[in-house]
């Protein structure tokens, strides 16, 4: 029937093998499944994931949310998973938000080797970031990341196919920024969209 009516099944692709380098630093988990903060920039989490062009090459975007409100204050997307591109995501919203020290404000991630290298412990140091990470293996300890990629992925990546980098990097900067920010109620915010929940009066 299948053959006849010319259906099929939309399938997610499996999710790719990364080397998994060695810890220069673990931290302990400071959030414990505390996702709200009193103010903003005072708590971030941050996380990888990946995207596929129309080709089948990989690219992997850095996000970080603000959990005052849920927004997406940075988004860069790249060709390798480095601590080089994780590092330029927290230059981004550093930028961004007009912060010239960050004393005390919390970044909550994975184990993940790009944000337990020297390089990237020694950057956070340099700005007053505290870090924070998850347990091993486990995705509730970094519950808000989880969901926003998931959202990302089922309202805008499986829904188009991308043929160059460009346009994947266009769309996923208007979802972060426009789509999600400005238009997107979010239960979390009563309702309201991330970017009214940010600057009501």
């Amino acid at each position: 029937m299948n053959r006849e009516l010319g259906l099929f099944s939309v399938t997610r692709r499996k999710r790719p093998d990364y080397k998994k380098g060695t810890a220069h630093k673990v931290f302990e988990n400071l959030l414990k499944h505390e996702f709200k903060a009193k103010q903003r920039n005072q708590r971030w989490c941050t996380d990888f994931t990946y995207l596929f062009l129309s080709s089948g090459e990989k690219r992997y975007n850095c996000t970080i949310l603000d959990l005052y409100d849920r927004s997406v204050i940075a988004s860069v997307t790249d060709k390798k998973i480095t601590s080089d591109l994780a590092i330029r995501t927290v230059r981004k919203v550093i930028s961004s938000q007009g912060i010239s020290r960050a004393d005390r404000l919390i970044l909550h991630s994975d184990q993940g080797s790009q944000y337990t290298s020297r390089e990237f412990v020694e950057f956070c140091v340099s700005q007053g970031i505290r870090q924070s990470m998850s347990k091993a293996g486990c995705p509730y300890d970094n519950a808000p990341m989880e969901r926003y990629f998931n959202t990302l992925k089922n309202e805008l990546i499986y829904q188009h196919k991308y043929d160059t980098e460009q346009s994947l990097y266009e769309a996923i900067e208007r979802y972060a920024y426009v789509e999600y920010n400005t238009e997107r109620p979010h239960t979390f915010n009563g309702g309201r969209t991330p970017f009214q929940a940010r600057y009501a009066a």
